[in-house]
């Protein structure tokens, strides 16, 4: 029997480190030849797989995949695209299978976040059923740090630098102008219902003085009266108030700050917005000069201030994954366990998708203040050594030198045509 193959995509939100896991999966399987034939990858992501539009990854020099490690963006394409139960959607399965036998595809490897978890675990339980048996491992990535089980997420720690280094260069910036001129910088941060990367800005300084001095948590209901007073009392203590507030952000009844009424392909809330919110009540109810910034992608591509732990762990979960699938696991996510905070040590554990799959992390109560606008030790010593480190990509003419991929098609073999 020829060597199986084996699928890669990237699903969701892409990252500054996602492409590691790309590269830490292509390289291991090469190591690997006398067990793993070809690695193709998905043309955005899993749709490339539906849709039988693949890219053959042995066509790129190994200086180019090599590469891939310090590029951010998902260099494959990534898509939004949720396949629904087998009762629901059964031709979907049926597919995936088709083209998987067509290709002799025995392994799938899906680097995503909690909805990839739940279409990797479905792919590993349903597979057998289907008759075509296909061992899927979940390569974990997201800028949201909310998959349970890992004690991170490849993808966090950079966004978590970008953010802190963010707010203390603006703040430098606003408090050298607040006399006379903005007394109030607001900056808005990814985060639908966990709060870590607006836990993040907090690295940015120490003690009350120090922005930012408001933090908005999806975890803490917003109180708008409470909020105004502190900004208040802020602006009267160093004339300048500094807000990160997450994009998540809510009230008790569970409205989000920035609701715009509309549902991304994952059925999620679309979000955006909060800042311009918040701006609107500090002008409408103080009366004083504001600017806003919405992070937006540039928290997420910035991979020219990565932090060097998250590109090492973003390898390793890729590496990982080979190595698990080739060790016979099956339905499982390599986590990130630590195992020391002083000198930070962590390694690579398997952890079941039954326990990943529609499951987040929040942020723990221990690691916000009491009074619901900061970060506490605890969670400094958390944060602190996930965006320790840095990791330059080679520069070209005052620029970031970025790959770009051949892509060389894969020819397709099932004989049909799906259309999604």
């Amino acid at each position: 029997m020829p060597k199986p193959n084996a699928f890669y995509a990237q699903s969701g939100g892409v990252t500054a480190v996602i492409n590691a896991s790309a590269c830490g999966v292509i390289e291991t399987a090469r190591r690997h030849r006398d067990r793993i034939g070809k690695v193709y990858a998905g043309n955005n992501g899993i749709i490339g797989a539906l849709t039988e539009d693949m890219f053959d990854t042995s066509k790129e020099t190994a200086r180019a995949i090599a590469a891939l490690r310090h590029t951010p963006g998902g260099a494959f394409g990534s898509a939004r695209y949720k396949l629904k139960s087998l009762e629901a959607n059964r031709a979907e399965y049926e597919r995936l299978i088709e083209v998987f036998r067509a290709h002799n595809i025995g392994y799938f490897f899906y680097n995503g976040g909690g909805d990839s978890a739940d279409t990797c675990y479905k792919v590993s339980q349903l597979s057998k059923k289907l008759g075509f048996p296909v061992q899927a491992v979940h390569v974990p990535k997201t800028v949201d740090n909310d998959l349970p089980i890992t004690d991170n997420c490849p993808g966090f720690g950079s966004v978590a630098k970008y953010v802190a280094v963010s707010t203390r260069e603006a703040a430098l910036d606003v408090a050298s102008m607040a006399r006379t001129s903005t007394k109030v910088f607001i900056l808005e941060v990814m985060g639908r219902h966990a709060g870590w990367i607006a836990a993040a800005a907090g690295l940015a300084g120490n003690g009350p003085a120090e922005a930012p001095h408001v933090i908005l948590f999806p975890e803490v209901p917003f109180k708008k009266a409470t909020f105004l007073r502190r900004v208040k009392q802020c602006v009267r203590d160093y004339e300048y108030c500094v807000v990160v507030v997450s994009e998540g952000a809510q009230y008790k009844d569970g409205r989000f700050i920035a609701d715009a009424g509309t549902v991304d392909a994952f059925g999620h809330k679309q979000l955006g917005g909060a800042a311009e919110v918040i701006a609107q009540m500090v002008r409408d109810e103080l009366g004083l000069k504001y600017h806003y910034a919405i992070a937006d992608y540039l928290q997420r591509s910035a991979r020219h201030i990565a932090s060097a732990t998250d590109v090492e762990q973003a390898y390793a979960v890729g590496r990982a994954a080979v190595e698990m699938a080739l060790a016979g696991k099956n339905s499982v996510m390599p986590a990130i366990t630590r195992t020391s905070d002083k000198p930070y040590r962590w390694k690579i554990t398997a952890a079941p998708l039954s326990r990943v799959a529609n499951r987040e992390k929040m942020m723990p109560k221990r690691y916000i203040t009491r009074d619901g606008f900061g970060i506490t030790a605890a969670c400094r010593k958390y944060l602190e050594p996930l965006i320790r480190g840095e990791d330059y990509p080679p520069y070209r003419n005052g620029l970031p030198d970025y790959v770009e991929l051949k892509r060389v098609p894969v020819p397709k073999k099932s004989g049909t045509r799906f259309v999604l």
